[in-house]
């Protein structure tokens, strides 16, 4: 046994990592995560910080190590329809991260009287009559501590959202990225829609001389689908012979507010866990900063309803949701999809 905490946090992604930052030091903190060092888990992600995220940090004071950019820095995104062949090009106010340095710089910022325990993975969580019971395994041993209160911030697979809250269903999509060496002579962002092979998006993006390149797809056939987007778009220019590292995970896509599970009143979930995420992008960085802000707050302020607290305050992120999802028919339909290219609405000229 490792003790009792006031406070489990399972996960150490952008929303664990932040919700451990902000804590106050008079709770006694457990955090367990999956990644060790650089050579530990990764999860897969293309790593662009999407403004809203960017603001989020700057809220929060936070300046970013230049060490945590990648090269090269583009400021539009190139949007192909793969059926109808039009290509157009956004602007885009995006910063290229490696995204394993930037969670390890997070888990970095976490101060010292929170017990870090990584490459940790937690097994299971049971409710008893002192609390909860987290037994996790780290370096081939098992553990099990208490605590008070638990906080779920392990991503769309989150064992704690299935654990206490099995009706919370939200869509999901399986994420596949591949790793190539880069030979575009003209280095860029793709954002590629394609609906005979999914009714979501895929990305292609320039990392520090390497080619990524990744889809999201329903789980069902998801790598046949991933193979024959790649088939379809190596006629387009893309350079996606002999990959150097293939990376999949499951991703969430809320269809709507209703989809949110921020918890109960002792067990919580925030980011990606309680289902934060943009529907129209898929980006969840931004709430993963916000929901774990709210939450800390809620824990330092020791309110007597904690849950129906910290629901209350996640509403505006609930509402933003509602403003992603009203975006999706014109990026996700095809007619207006191409209706929108066809009229060049905010995109740059054609040959800039």
């Amino acid at each position: 046994m490792a003790g009792h905490y006031d406070i489990a946090v399972i996960g150490l992604g952008p929303a664990g990592a932040t919700l451990a930052r902000l804590l106050s030091p008079r709770f006694r903190v457990l955090a367990l995560d999956r990644k060790g060092g650089e050579e530990g888990f990764r999860k897969p992600c293309g790593g662009l910080l999407a403004p809203d995220a960017q603001r989020a940090l700057a809220r929060s004071a936070l300046s970013l190590p230049t060490r945590l950019l990648v090269d090269p820095q583009i400021f539009s995104v190139r949007t192909l329809d793969g059926p109808s062949g039009r290509v157009r090009e956004y602007p885009r106010c995006y910063i290229n991260l490696d995204r394993h340095a930037f969670d390890l710089w997070l888990i970095s910022l976490i101060p010292s009287h929170v017990d870090i325990r990584r490459p940790a993975r937690c097994t299971s969580i049971t409710r008893g009559a002192a609390g909860y019971q987290i037994r996790w395994r780290e370096g081939g041993r098992e553990n099990e501590a208490g605590a008070t209160f638990v906080v779920g911030a392990d991503g769309a697979a989150s064992l704690v959202r299935r654990t206490f809250f099995p009706r919370a269903r939200i869509r999901t999509y399986t994420a596949i990225q591949q790793w190539f060496e880069d030979r575009h002579l003209r280095p860029h962002y793709a954002c590629i829609f394609d609906e005979r092979l999914t009714d979501c998006y895929a990305w292609g993006l320039t990392k520090n001389g390497y080619f990524v390149f990744g889809g999201a797809f329903t789980p069902r056939h998801a790598r046949r689908r991933f193979e024959e987007l790649k088939l379809a778009m190596r006629g387009r220019g893309f350079p996606l012979e002999r990959p150097i590292r293939t990376e999949a995970c499951a991703v969430l896509r809320p269809a709507g507010p209703a989809d949110i599970c921020c918890g109960g009143e002792e067990v919580f979930l925030v980011g990606e866990a309680a289902g934060l995420v943009s529907p129209s992008s898929l980006e969840g960085m931004s709430y993963a900063f916000e929901s774990a802000g709210e939450l800390s707050a809620v824990f330092n302020a020791r309110l007597s309803e904690p849950g129906r607290a910290y629901c209350r305050k996640i509403q505006p992120l609930r509402f933003r949701l509602l403003a992603k999802i009203a975006k999706c028919p014109f990026i996700f339909s095809p007619p207006l999809r191409r209706l929108v290219m066809a009229g060049g609405i905010g995109s740059l000229p054609e040959g800039y």
